[in-house]
């Protein structure tokens, strides 16, 4: 269903069993859709291969005046290692919405992970490793020893000066590509990038490309050269390197990109990696998803970009998102991402124990784990990206009001209860009389406009909410509108309207 590829929840599989729409065989072949004659199996199965439409709903005069193209969607880029924060959950699923809307609509979409995996920290890490580091705690939990690592040899750091020179040599050795310092560089890399995909896994993220600061440290010394050659680069009078981007060209306000010891910066990279995707992936549009802290940033970086004569940087944008506060396990503050994972797992799975409703099912854990995971991503898509807000395990993960639990209960109820008898048939719509069916088919009718709104935007929450008033238009229908004991033709065109409404749930 399209609004599952969009938002990436999963399907949780109460009723797997059950077929998801049926056709009469015979009625197909009469008709010639099927052949007369060969294996009905084989037939069955290719048709219903045709039959899952991924464009349901976006064949639309509206939605075709949208411009198409390559897209290119920078989103998550954690820090290498260490592990993979809560506060990087933001930016990984509102990323893939974006990935997914755009490629739903008809672009081509490349994921992108900027991870960094570049700087002072990896001196601090090499080094560290060397003095606290173990090779057999790093094979037993590889991401947690790396952090304990870290921070002990960050702290040592602070008052012993000796630690401090050691990192520093350490990040001289990478920088001069000392194959010792490299070697264990690319170690660390590859760990981290390994264990963040058992995390996307769970998430229903993928990239398509894992790029990285480490990437652009030459490109980065060539834009300074540019910059230098064009006469954009000034020196400060603390003798860094800046671009002046005031408007009347008095150094009111400058962007340093070069450290007076000749070291670049990160904008610096980010220069020189947004030209390098330009050259290499020619994309129409390049979007970046990270918090609001960064704003000031991305401007400067499109900024010089522009006045460096890249009138392309005016299809680049960046969407912000705000924080969200308050974000704890039972045990305390949260750290890392997985720990939120796990805690919504296991809060929905002791909600479904206590629930009288839930069914017997083969793998209650993994419907836990897939139920919990919509209702993280819905919490988080119903408002405003920039605004910030306050994390609720219990309202979260209620199974009422406007939750992803009330989402996915909805479409399975909807699957049981009349997909499994639905039969495709003629039918009239004059018979739909009730003021509940002409809402819900009013509702239906939006979804074109809710995407292309979406598309605007960038803003998952049109969607969301387009689906949570759906959810509750179909509670009602399920009151009001009863197939059983309604004359044969009125009950087929309520299923019909039910059916409708599973393919936009």
């Amino acid at each position: 269903m399209p609004w599952k590829s969009l938002l990436k929840l999963p399907d949780f599989g109460l009723f797997r069993q059950t077929a998801d729409f049926r056709l009469s065989v015979s009625t197909l072949r009469i008709n010639g859709i099927l052949p007369s004659r060969g294996d009905v199996q084989v037939q069955a199965e290719n048709l219903a291969t045709q039959g899952q439409d991924e464009k349901f709903g976006l064949n639309s005069e509206l939605l075709n005046t949208l411009k198409r193209g390559t897209t290119l969607v920078e989103y998550s880029s954690p820090n290498i290692a260490k592990k993979f924060h809560a506060g990087h959950l933001r930016s990984t699923i509102i990323g893939n919405f974006i990935a997914n809307l755009k490629q739903t609509l008809g672009n081509n979409v490349i994921r992108m992970n900027y991870l960094g995996d570049w700087g002072m920290q990896f001196g601090l890490l090499g080094a560290g490793f060397g003095q606290f580091g173990s090779e057999e705690k790093l094979k037993q939990n590889p991401l947690q020893h790396l952090f304990e690592v870290y921070v002990r040899m960050n702290k040592e750091a602070e008052h012993n000066e000796d630690m401090k020179q050691a990192a520093r040599d350490f990040f001289k050795q990478l920088e001069q590509h000392e194959s010792q310092a490299v070697s264990l560089w690319q170690q660390f890399r590859q760990i981290t990038v390994d264990e963040y995909q058992h995390i996307y896994k769970r998430l229903g993220v993928h990239f398509d490309i894992y790029s990285g600061e480490s990437f652009h440290q030459d490109q980065a010394q060539e834009v300074v050269q540019q910059l230098q050659s064009q006469g954009l680069l000034k020196t400060s009078e603390k003798g860094t390197g800046v671009v002046d981007l005031s408007p009347a060209g008095d150094m009111n306000s400058v962007c340093t990109v070069l450290r007076s010891d000749g070291t670049t910066l990160y904008i610096t990279r980010d220069i020189a990696a947004a030209i390098d995707r330009k050259e290499k992936y020619n994309f129409d549009e390049m979007i970046y998803v990270t918090d609001k802290s960064q704003v000031n940033h991305f401007n400067q970086l499109f900024q010089i970009l522009l006045v460096m004569g890249h009138s392309w940087a005016d299809r680049c944008q960046h969407v912000p998102f705000g924080l969200v506060q308050g974000m704890s396990t039972r045990t305390g503050e949260v750290v890392f991402l997985e720990d939120v994972l796990d805690e919504a797992r296991a809060r929905m799975l002791h909600n479904m124990s206590q629930a009288k409703t839930t069914k017997e099912m083969d793998n209650p854990e993994d419907t836990a784990e897939k139920v919990g995971i919509s209702a993280l991503l819905v919490q988080d898509f119903r408002g405003p990206l920039l605004s910030d807000y306050r994390f609720d395990w219990d309202r979260m993960l209620q199974a009422q009001g406007d939750t992803g639990v009330f989402l996915q209960y909805t479409h399975a109820r909807l699957c049981r209860s009349v997909l499994k008898y639905c039969y495709a048939t003629t039918f009239d719509p004059s018979l739909l009389l009730e003021q509940t069916s002409m809402t819900i088919l009013q509702h239906l009718l939006r979804y074109d406009e809710v995407l292309y709104q979406s598309a605007q935007d960038l803003q998952p929450k049109h969607l969301v909410n387009f689906l949570l008033k759906l959810c509750h238009l179909t509670a009602s229908a399920h009151r009001e509108l009863l197939v059983k004991g309604s004359p044969p033709d009125v009950a087929q065109v309520e299923k019909k309207l039910h059916q409708h409404a599973i393919l936009n749930n």
